[in-house]
C-alpha cells in the first residue's frame, strides 16, 4: 500500500514517530508521500525524507491556509527555490480553502495558479486541497487546462458530479478516512468511480477512519480504508492494494 498523503513530520508524532512509521510498514505500507505546508515545516519534512530515503518522498508547495497577505509572496519564493534545487514527487498541497478565511480568495487563486505553472513547466503532478471551494478550484483548472496538468484531488469529499469532473480534467481522487464516516457520503457513489481513478491516503494526523474517528490518525490505519473499499468495490483486499499502488506509482512517475 502507498499512503499518498501523510504529514509524518507533524508535531503530533514527535513523541513516537519512529514507532508510528514502523507500525505502518508492518501493516504493509511501503511508501509515504509527504505534502508540504509552508516554510516552518519544510526542513523537518526534508530531514525525515533523508532518514527514510527508501520509503518517504517529499512534495513541495504552499498550503492555501498559509497564503497570508503579509507572507505569501515570500513563501512562494521559498517554494520556487526548493523546486530549483532538487526534484520532488509533486507540487502540493496547493489549492483553495474557504472554510477559515474567504477574504484571501484572491491571493489564494494567484498562489494556486503560480504553482500550477511551475508544475506544468517541470512536468509534475499537483496535489489539490479543496475545502468549500470546488467551484473556485474547477474555475482555475479550466483556465489552466494543459496536457501536462494532472494530479490528485486530496481528501476527496465532493459529490459524484464533482468526482467525474475532476477525472475529466485528468485528476484522480485521494480516498482516506472520510470514506468510513457515516456522514461522509462518498461511500454512496464511489463504486461508480473506476478503481484505477483513486489512490489511498490518510492525511494523518487528521481524519482518522472509523473506529478511530476523532483521534490522531496514522498511516497504519490505511488498512481500514482498504477494508472499506473491499466492501464498496466487492474486490479482494490484495486487488485493491495492487490497483491503488499502481495508480500512485503512475501519478508520481515512480
Amino acid at each position: 500500500m502507498i499512503d499518498t498523503h501523510t504529514h509524518l513530520y507533524s508535531e503530533e508524532f514527535d513523541e513516537d514517530r519512529k514507532e508510528m512509521i514502523q507500525r505502518a510498514i508492518s501493516k504493509g505500507v511501503s511508501k509515504f508521500y509527504l505534502p508540504a505546508i509552508n516554510s516552518e515545516t519544510h526542513e523537518k519534512m526534508l530531514a525525515l525524507e533523508s532518514e527514510y530515503p527508501a520509503q518517504i518522498i517529499s512534495m513541495m508547495g504552499l498550503h492555501p491556509c498559509y497564503v497570508k497577505p503579509e507572507t505569501w509572496e515570500l513563501e512562494l519564493k521559498l517554494v520556487e527555490d526548493h523546486l530549483n534545487q532538487r526534484s520532488f514527487a509533486a507540487i502540493g498541497e496547493i489549492g483553495i480553502d474557504l472554510h477559515w478565511d474567504k477574504t484571501t480568495l484572491n491571493i489564494q487563486v494567484k498562489a494556486f495558479e503560480q504553482q500550477i505553472d511551475w508544475a506544468i513547466e517541470r512536468d509534475l503532478p499537483i496535489v489539490i486541497h479543496t475545502r468549500e471551494s470546488f467551484d473556485e478550484v474547477f474555475e482555475v483548472l479550466d483556465r489552466k487546462k494543459h496536457p501536462k496538468l494532472r494530479g490528485i484531488f486530496h481528501c476527496f469529499s465532493g459529490d459524484l458530479d464533482q468526482a467525474k469532473r475532476a477525472i475529466d480534467l485528468n485528476f484522480i481522487l485521494g480516498i482516506g478516512g472520510v470514506v468510513t464516516f457515516k456522514n461522509g457520503k462518498i461511500d454512496q457513489f464511489l463504486n461508480e468511480i473506476p478503481l484505477d481513478k483513486i489512490v489511498l491516503e490518510t492525511d494523518s494526523p487528521y481524519l482518522a477512519p472509523v473506529p478511530h474517528r476523532g483521534k490522531r490518525n496514522e498511516s497504519s490505519y490505511l488498512n481500514l480504508v482498504v477494508g472499506k473499499l473491499v466492501n464498496i468495490y466487492n474486490k479482494d483486499y490484495s486487488e485493491i492494494d495492487r490497483i491503488t499502488t499502481a495508480n500512485a506509482n503512475r501519478i508520481f512517475n515512480r
